[in-house]
């Protein structure tokens, strides 16, 4: 999976790269959260647009879910740490909602 503007080695696998700006923990821990996530998503796809949209989905998710937890850790505006909170209960549900339909459906 091509994601434009994120780099990948030439065999598919991502690569951790340098966060671009300020270096501190926040940005160290984006980048990681962003690496991981693009990883979850280089999936195989099966040509079930069902199951590739949930497979793709629930690694998507995740990387919202880091994410937000960064601006938890991090963060410092309060609309912004409220709205991480409630992407966090909302993502995980969904994440909960895709993986009982992989199990109900056999995947």
């Amino acid at each position: 999976m091509n994601h434009s503007g994120h780099q990948s080695a030439d065999n598919g696998q991502m690569q951790m790269s340098e966060p671009k700006g300020d270096k501190g923990p926040s940005s160290k821990a984006f980048a990681e959260a962003n690496a991981r996530m693009h990883k979850g998503m280089d999936i195989m796809f099966t040509g079930n647009a069902d199951v590739d949209f949930v497979r793709g989905m629930i690694a998507h998710h995740q990387g919202a879910i880091d994410m937000a937890r960064i601006e938890l850790e991090y963060g410092k505006d309060s609309s912004l740490r409220k709205l991480a909170e409630d992407i966090i209960k909302a993502q995980e549900a969904e994440i909960e909602t895709m993986k009982a339909w992989l199990a109900k459906n056999g995947h």
